[in-house]
């Protein structure tokens, strides 16, 4: 009994000889094999550009193009490079199977045909070229898998990041509206009972005066005291330094007052708010950093502000957005005044813009600009992707500008971009809704 193919696959018998052909014919048909035949490699070779078969029983001595010159044009069609092709010869020399293996020959089949050795041949290359193909399909499907998951860490790997800058920066607000909160209280007392103390010591001067005044003559003791003290100086001394002490209590006063502002770590919802207050308080908190220091000269900060109404958002949020960039436009002049310059060259002040206005009637803009030397195109189309940095190893995480934008965009439902063109500074533009619509994306970002 014949053995009989599992599955309908289609062969290609290529012989000149129509003995063999009517044999091999009639022995796959009963096989359940689909046969197609060609009496020359041209024929052959013709006949594949149409369809493929399943697999090729090929001939090896034939005029004009012989069986060894077909498998190579075969073999080196990348359409029908995988066809396994089986040679038939009654050649039993190594050098002709050596040949034909070296051209990618899977087989050889010996005339005169044994019929069992041809369809067990046949059944098992048939086999082995639909595991092949099987394999590459879950090589292709495994490669597909593995970059999918590769893309999928990166992205949850820039996820985590993400949230721990997130999360740092939360961090640092909750830790702001600490300090705040603790400084608060003393700061208060300092500062409610600094009129009183300088209400008091503008009486004992007066007093003093009065005294100097009636008694133009005091007694050798008192006047060798006021000689020790240097009355005079410390009388003229003590309103200069008390005026100082107001001021620096002032200054910290302003501080504290800033901090919470900025931080508004008790607001979990959207709020109207004031948003010049939270600009400023955000440059009260960057003040150290816009004055004269030793390597940097002061950064002058220009503010245009236009009539807004309340807008309803999240403070926190935004004051974080509103440090990152203002903080980046710093970054970015004293990198231009420390950049290499002949000593004749004219450096222009570091200048910062700030304008706010109305954007339509349902939006407002802030726009932030800097006089520093701006940003190649290149770089701003990806300035808000996670990572990206031009910054110093060890001075920037590539994610402030990242975060702002989703906190922006998604939080907010507004905009943020850059506009800048290099040489001619670099302008930042955020654009909020004055209401707020409560979205999944805006009660889950922190």
């Amino acid at each position: 009994m014949n053995p009989v193919i599992d599955q309908p696959a289609t062969v290609l018998i290529v012989d000149d000889n129509p003995a063999n052909l009517g044999v091999l014919s009639d022995t796959l048909d009963q096989a359940g094999l689909e046969v197609w035949v060609a009496q020359s490699g041209k024929i052959a070779l013709d006949r594949v550009e149409y369809a493929l078969p399943n697999l090729i029983l090929l001939d090896v001595m034939m005029p004009e193009i012989d069986g060894f010159e077909t498998c190579r044009r075969l073999k080196t069609n990348p359409a029908t490079q995988h066809i396994p092709v089986i040679f038939m010869t009654a050649l039993s020399d190594t050098e002709n199977k050596v040949e034909g293996f070296r051209l990618g020959a899977v087989d050889y089949i010996t005339k005169p045909f044994q019929q069992e050795e041809v369809l067990v041949r046949i059944k098992l290359h048939l086999k082995l070229a639909e595991l092949s193909e099987s394999l590459t399909e879950k090589n292709a499907q495994l490669e597909q898998k593995i970059a999918e998951v590769s893309h999928a860490y990166g992205d949850l790997k820039e996820m985590q990041l993400q949230l721990i800058q997130s999360e740092k920066m939360s961090s640092i607000g909750q830790m702001a509206a600490g300090i705040a909160h603790e400084i608060n209280n003393p700061v208060n007392f300092i500062y409610g009972n600094l009129s009183y103390a300088q209400e008091y010591i503008e009486d004992i001067v007066r007093l003093l005066n009065l005294y100097q005044a009636d008694y133009p003559n005091p007694t050798p003791r008192i006047q060798a005291e006021q000689a020790a003290i240097d009355l005079e100086f410390v009388r003229d001394d003590l309103l200069k330094l008390f005026h100082s002490i107001t001021v620096g209590a002032q200054r910290i006063h302003d501080i504290v007052k800033s901090m919470r502002i900025f931080s508004r770590v008790d607001e979990m919802g959207p709020k109207p708010i004031d948003v010049h207050e939270g600009i400023d308080s955000t440059l009260t908190i960057l003040h150290y950093r816009l004055k004269s220091r030793p390597d940097n000269g002061a950064i002058a900060v220009l503010k245009d502000y236009g009539q807004l109404p309340p807008v309803e958002c999240y403070a926190g949020p935004l004051n974080q957005v509103l440090m990152n960039i203002l903080s980046n436009a710093i970054d970015a002049l004293d990198e231009a005044s420390q950049s290499a310059f002949p000593e004749s060259a004219i450096r222009e002040p570091g200048r910062i813009h700030i304008s706010t206005a109305m954007a339509g009637e349902d939006a407002i803009a802030i726009r932030i600009a800097d006089n520093g030397p701006g940003i190649d195109e290149a770089i701003k189309d990806r300035l808000f992707e996670p990572f990206f940095t031009t910054k110093p190893v060890g001075k920037g995480t590539g994610l402030g500008l990242s975060i702002s934008h989703e906190l922006i965009v998604e939080k907010h439902g507004g905009k943020l971009y850059c506009q800048s063109e290099p040489g001619q500074g670099a302008e930042f533009v955020i654009e909020i809704p004055i209401r707020q619509r409560a979205t999944t994306a805006q009660r889950n970002i922190p």
